[in-house]
């Protein structure tokens, strides 16, 4: 009597694996050359075969070796390859999502996770698969239903609208809204984000593609119901266009976008809870996260004054705009940051800040570059007078309310911040969780793992008196470094001159022929040059007698000399390379241009000689270098 002998648990994953594997090569191959209205088929079951291809790692990760029936040699090496095999056929398969579907990566990442947490049996996920195939003679008439369907949801007459599938507020004036509920639509906006409103009268932006039309003639609730699980998998992969504020829109590619992360992560070559910067995508997407668009003077709702620039003619200057609470926060220090695999080429640290109040960033975003030494990796020390503007992965983040429950400002003192992972938008992820696994139960052993977390040390001052009234002349709300603080009061003091006193009718919108006004924006996102224009500046003010530092005018006449004489023809400069965050070689490049241009300037008293000289070279004359339209200068950005 013979028989066969039972796989073990290994040898079903392995066999489960070589058949993803067939799958996936078919697959690669059809994408490769997809046939006409193929593609999104093609599409469904790459997103398909991800899915079967993670339960398959995750059965992976569960196995031990002493589930075997029988002894299986090399055990941890055969499961470590099988690993590495998965891991190729997920990234294989992620690639071949966002050749064929770009747009769609976002909204369906949310459906595999769902789809992950009520995983069906291999015969069932196989018979899918099938069905797919089988579906392609049926996909031109299905196609054709729901264009017809698109266009009666657009119709301006259809006002009822049924859920597709649950959504959850994601900023401010969003509605949340559950699958099944009908929602009646007001106004139906082109950029695909309606305003609706629900049974208990609540209004908000709703996506357009979580909605199909209400039939109120006489369709069951059980019709209803089938309906919606139909359309539910579509609106999971249907593409949610982009809002006309940049902000969503990428705090979500922040968020989503992180598979390249998740990849290392699996691979132990960052930690668990590191992320895509949240806050590295929205100064990507949208100029009105930097200083240099806080900066600028904000009109009223009329569009007929400024809202924030208003003269007084007694003192022949701006009015100062008094604010509640202006705080001085000190970087300390970071401490015990974990480090990222060998792999991994740091380029930078450094720290960003701006308000946020749970749900949206208020301010502009600051950053500060930080500092570290190679015996002490895992702190990172801060200087006042570092800063930048790019980074990509967020090792951890942190708030710090700055007012009590009762609205009184919280206490000037040291506060050591223990850091989160993920994103701001995600709670209770660890930086690096295999911290607390490794921790024992007894109270030492908690109180040692709590020393090994990671946090943000920073210090919190009040200002003087005079130090408010000086920073009451800049905008309401602006973060920046101390060091600046005197240029940004030059500029806002010119802009009140240009604006409010020098102007012929305060009616007039022509053009302003002012190159400070024009070009000075640009230096909040090139620190270095910003760095250049406060060393000529202090240059010049250590020359100065003590009644010439008391005229307001005059050195307001002295800062237009010491910046055309410094950084506005560095500006225009051939020799300038173009600033790019955390790129040495161009860093030091950089660098070197300035230091030698402001030495020639302090020797020659000025720079109409290196300007003059056919040695240096400009870029072409353009006359935005001049013009000033405060009209367009918040439309548009002012560093371009």
């Amino acid at each position: 009597m013979s028989g066969r002998r039972a796989r073990g648990p290994l040898q079903r994953v392995q066999r489960r694996s070589r058949e993803l594997q067939a799958q996936v090569e078919a697959v690669r191959a059809e994408t490769a050359a997809p046939a006409p209205g193929q593609r999104k088929a093609l599409w469904q079951r790459c997103m398909q075969l991800k899915k079967l291809v993670d339960e398959n790692r995750n059965a992976l990760h569960d196995l031990k070796k002493a589930d075997e029936p029988a002894p299986v040699g090399n055990y941890n090496l055969r499961k470590e390859e099988e690993e590495k095999l998965l891991l190729k056929l997920s990234q294989q398969l992620q690639k071949l999502v966002l050749v064929l579907d770009q747009d769609n990566v976002t909204t369906n990442y949310a459906a595999d996770e769902e789809y992950q947490k009520d995983p069906q049996t291999e015969d069932e996920n196989e018979e899918d698969e099938s069905e797919d195939e089988e579906s392609s003679e049926e996909e031109d008439s299905e196609e054709a239903d729901d264009d017809d369907e698109d266009k009666l949801l657009d119709d301006p007459n259809v006002k009822k609208c049924i859920a597709v599938g649950n959504f959850n507020a994601q900023q401010e004036g969003d509605l949340t809204f559950t699958k099944g509920e009908v929602l009646l639509i007001h106004d139906k906006k082109v950029d695909g984000w309606w305003v609706a409103e629900n049974s208990k009268g609540e209004r908000g932006l709703v996506p357009r593609t979580y909605l199909v039309v209400h039939n109120e003639d006489g369709e069951s609730q059980e019709q209803i119901e089938e309906h919606i699980e139909v359309v539910d998998e579509t609106a999971d992969g249907t593409e949610i266009k982009k809002r006309t504020d940049s902000h969503w829109s990428a705090v979500r590619r922040a968020i989503t976008e992180n598979d390249t992360v998740e990849v290392l992560a699996t691979i132990g070559a960052v930690p668990a809870g590191f992320r895509l910067s949240t806050l590295f995508q929205l100064l990507e997407e949208g100029y009105q996260f930097r200083a240099s668009y806080f900066l600028q003077p904000e009109l009223t709702p009329s569009q007929l004054a400024f809202k924030d620039l208003v003269w007084n003619s007694e003192k022949n200057t701006i009015y100062p705009r008094p604010t509640r609470v202006s705080l001085i926060v000190t970087l300390c220090s970071c401490k015990m940051i974990p480090l990222p695999g060998v792999s991994i080429q740091v380029l930078s640290r450094h720290v960003r800040l701006c308000l946020f109040n749970g749900n949206r960033v208020l301010s502009n975003i600051h950053t500060v570059r930080a500092t570290w030494q190679p015996k002490n990796p895992q702190t990172w020390t801060f200087s006042p007078r570092s800063t930048g503007e790019r980074g990509e992965l967020s090792c951890g983040w942190a708030f710090l309310k700055l007012f009590s429950s009762n609205g009184m400002p919280v206490p000037s003192k040291m506060y050591e911040l223990l850091l989160n992972g993920g994103t701001p938008y995600e709670r209770g992820v660890e930086v690096d969780p295999s911290i607390s696994r490794r921790a024992g139960s007894g109270v030492f052993h908690q109180f040692i793992t709590l020393k090994k977390q990671p946090v943000l040390v920073v210090k919190l001052r009040s200002l003087c008196a005079r130090s408010k009234d000086i920073l009451n002349l800049l905008p309401e709300t602006l973060i920046g470094s101390m060091c600046y603080i005197h240029l940004l009061i030059f500029y806002r003091q010119i802009l009140g001159d240009v604006l409010l006193k020098d102007r012929i009718s305060m009616q007039s919108t022509d053009l302003i022929c002012n190159p400070i006004l024009t070009t000075f924006p640009q230096l909040m996102d090139q620190p270095d040059l910003m760095d250049a224009l406060r060393s000529a500046w202090a240059d010049r003010e250590r020359t100065l007698k003590r009644s010439e530092k008391r005229d307001g005018e005059f050195l307001k006449s002295l800062f237009v000399l010491v910046y055309h004489d410094s950084v506005f023809p560095l500006l225009q400069s051939t020799f300038l390379p173009d600033y790019k965050w955390a790129e040495e070689e161009s860093e030091a490049s950089r660098w070197k241009a300035i230091a030698d241009f402001l030495k020639k300037s302090r020797e020659n008293d000025g720079a109409l000689q290196y300007l003059l000289s056919p040695e240096n070279t400009h870029r072409a004359f353009d006359i935005s270098e001049l013009a000033y339209d405060f009209l367009e200068v918040r439309k548009n950005n002012p560093g371009v």
